[in-house]
């Protein structure tokens, strides 16, 4: 029973760090650690289920997440083949791919170290594994989190739609990816007008890059207002070039012209949860809502958020996989 309290501190918490902020990555860990936590109080209580039935709880239990790991390997290398057909042969594009291949090389050498029995492949594999194993446990804490985080709604009044810009299609013209984001921003903007209170203001964020002919506020603001969305009710931060920058630029925005401003930050689904992160450094009074994403792009793009939010924590990270490395060299020298 004990792990079970565990499983409970672990729940407490979560909750308390989701209700003190909830775009806070600790939130995801928590929520990892009582998932695996409740699982290791489930399997602990095997031996008290009726005569027999533990001999096909346990391996069903050990099965389905042995089985998963090969199904999401081929998923991820034919979605990886998909996003170089239709997005471009680029590194971003083919995250998907490599993390599938790597999950199939893995399960090759841990089949080939248990088959040879050599202690001097195994401590290597092992090693491989466990720092393979801290970091799928943080992906998942990630990938979880961030579907619950998607899940919010606009509660109450707001008074701006911030709207987080990427780049222009030519120069000039909203893509499909955008237009997404800007198509969520007018549903907020509709949703929040019906309830009789002041319409919130669209603000537009989004610079002008090297490669562009406008910047993307503007692009994003004639688009909207070609949509049939008043142009009094759009405002512009057009000097941000990076998503950091669209958060600190607009606060700065919001703040001077309404103190005590509350928003709604929109972008794309995959990026909602990374974003919210960012705002909260960018004391943005307001959570992030995802718009939707094309499915095919999806994986390699929250593979991307993944990475990049791993080496916002890089110190702590690679100081763990550091250490994991290093008893494993230790080990292969005693071993050899």
């Amino acid at each position: 029973m004990f792990a079970f309290v565990v499983s409970a501190l672990f729940f407490l918490l979560f909750w308390i760090s989701v209700r003190e902020d909830r775009r806070r990555f600790r939130n995801a860990v928590y929520l990892g650690l009582t998932c695996i936590s409740l699982s290791v109080a489930v399997l602990s209580q095997i031996d008290r289920l009726p005569a027999g039935s533990g001999r096909f709880v346990a391996p069903l239990v050990l099965a389905v997440p042995a089985l998963g790991v090969v199904a999401l390997a081929l998923f991820l290398i034919a979605n990886g083949v998909t996003m170089a057909r239709k997005e471009g042969v680029a590194l971003a594009n083919l995250l998907s791919l490599l993390a599938g291949l790597a999950i199939i090389g893995l399960l090759v050498l841990t089949a080939l170290a248990l088959a040879t029995e050599s202690d001097v492949l195994a401590v290597p594999v092992a090693t491989v594994v466990l720092v393979s194993l801290y970091v799928s446990f943080l992906f998942l804490c990630f990938l979880g989190y961030a579907y619950l985080y998607g899940r919010i709604t606009v509660r109450g009044d707001v008074d701006f739609v911030v709207m987080l810009g990427s780049g222009l299609i030519g120069g000039d013209r909203v893509p499909p990816l955008l237009a997404s984001r800007l198509r969520k921003g007018m549903q907020i903007h509709a949703a929040q007008t019906a309830r009789g209170g002041p319409a919130p203001l669209l603000l537009a964020s989004g610079g002008k890059g090297s490669n562009e002919k406008v910047a993307e506020a503007r692009a994003m603001a004639d688009w909207l207002i070609a949509q049939g969305v008043p142009a009094e009710h759009v405002r512009l931060e057009d000097r941000s070039r990076t998503t950091e920058e669209n958060l600190l630029f607009s606060e700065r925005i919001m703040a001077g012209s309404v103190p005590g401003y509350r928003c709604v930050v929109v972008t794309n689904n995959f990026h909602a949860f990374r974003a919210a992160m960012m705002a909260r450094k960018a004391r943005v009074n307001g959570q992030v809502l995802g718009s939707p994403t094309a499915a095919y792009f999806w994986p390699s793009a929250t593979i991307r958020e993944f990475v990049a939010v791993f080496m916002e924590h890089k110190l702590v990270n690679l100081i763990i996989c550091g250490a994991l490395v290093a008893a494993g060299a230790l080990l292969t020298l005693t071993v050899a």
